[in-house]
């Protein structure tokens, strides 16, 4: 996310387009990140709300992961790179914020504000906009009435295969990733130790090592979503239920894992934004090198392009490749 669009929403109090919120107004920020000062008389008090671990850890004291509380008077609505999510925030405020109450909303190009716009006017919603900073900020008082754009809005979550649930804005939230299910059947089938799976998103390679190894003493699921660790709750609960699970929403990039393992499962992110960065998932093999006992393994999936060999080799005392597809490649390494 480009720190203009932060620049962007604020915009419209700068220019006094939209009323300054004064002391004692309550605002509800969805998607909230840190890096831009208040226009000065921005005297509301923000309730800052934002799922993922990373962005989530850098708004400090005050800020919650899931939306809460109503008769907002008004709210911030920060888009990202997914047209439903930004559709469901835009349903959160309207549920959340009082009749009358403004709501601004901004976003580069590329996060898809201007279809946004289109599907607000189609709405029928009585929207102004500027473009501003790269990006386009758009504000509409909460109608009295909002049930109709509201239900049109909002997002419900996609079933997989008829056992998983998953919502929009979460990796591969409608289908199982096809690098994930590559992993899941090479998954041991006689584990019965300790085992963590990183970058857990909804819990599908949770699931398929406890199908595959029913001897499995545990598993921790460690994700940065919040929202996607909330979903893995419940497609455990319904799948497995009889499992030992342990849920953390935790940045594996930035906060140590505690535990030790004997088995680490994932299929790392590498993108942030819309950039390729094959750092992150360098950091997350780092972060299982120092996670495993002395003979535990790690067993990942990544795009064959990606260059994770050097750093296996690196942290780990053997590593090799399991099988390789057209597009992806399963590795191993043992500490």
């Amino acid at each position: 996310m480009s720190r203009d669009a932060l620049k962007t929403l604020f915009h419209p109090f700068a220019t006094e387009a939209v009323p300054m919120p004064g002391e004692g107004a309550r605002v509800i920020f969805l998607g909230a990140e840190a890096g831009n000062a208040l226009p000065e008389g921005f005297g509301a008090q923000i309730t800052a709300v934002q799922p993922f671990r990373p962005l989530f850890r850098a708004l400090g004291e005050g800020a919650v992961p899931e939306p809460e509380g109503e008769n907002y008077d008004g709210a911030l609505v920060l888009c990202g790179k997914h047209r439903s999510e930004n559709e469901d925030r835009v349903a959160e405020a309207l549920q959340r914020v009082k009749p009358g109450g403004v709501i601004v909303i901004a976003g580069s190009k590329e996060d898809g504000i201007q279809p946004l716009r289109n599907t607000l006017l189609k709405l029928g919603l009585q929207i102004d906009y500027t473009p501003k900073y790269h990006g386009v900020a758009i504000w509409l008082a909460r109608p009295q009435s909002a049930d109709a754009a509201i239900t049109a809005l909002k997002k419900m979550p996609a079933t997989v295969e008829d056992r998983f649930e998953a919502a929009p804005g979460m990796f591969s939230h409608d289908r199982v990733d096809a690098g994930s299910e590559l992993l899941a059947g090479r998954l041991p089938t006689d584990f019965d130790g300790n085992a963590a799976d990183f970058g857990a998103g909804w819990g599908y390679l949770s699931v398929m090592l406890a199908a595959r190894s029913p001897r499995l003493n545990r598993i921790d699921l460690y994700e940065a979503d919040h929202r996607a660790l909330e979903f893995a709750k419940h497609n455990l609960a319904r799948n497995c239920p009889n499992l030992n699970a342990r849920f953390y929403w935790q940045d594996l990039g930035g906060e140590p894992v505690k535990e030790k393992y004997d088995l680490v499962v994932m299929n790392p992110p590498f993108h942030e934004a819309q950039a390729a960065d094959p750092e992150l998932g360098k950091a997350m093999i780092r972060s299982a090198a120092s996670a495993l006992k002395l003979g535990g393994r790690l067993m990942l999936v990544a795009n064959r392009g990606l260059p994770y060999e050097p750093v296996l080799a690196s942290e780990f005392r053997e590593h090799g490749e399991t099988c390789r597809n057209a597009r992806f490649k399963v590795l191993w390494a043992k500490k």
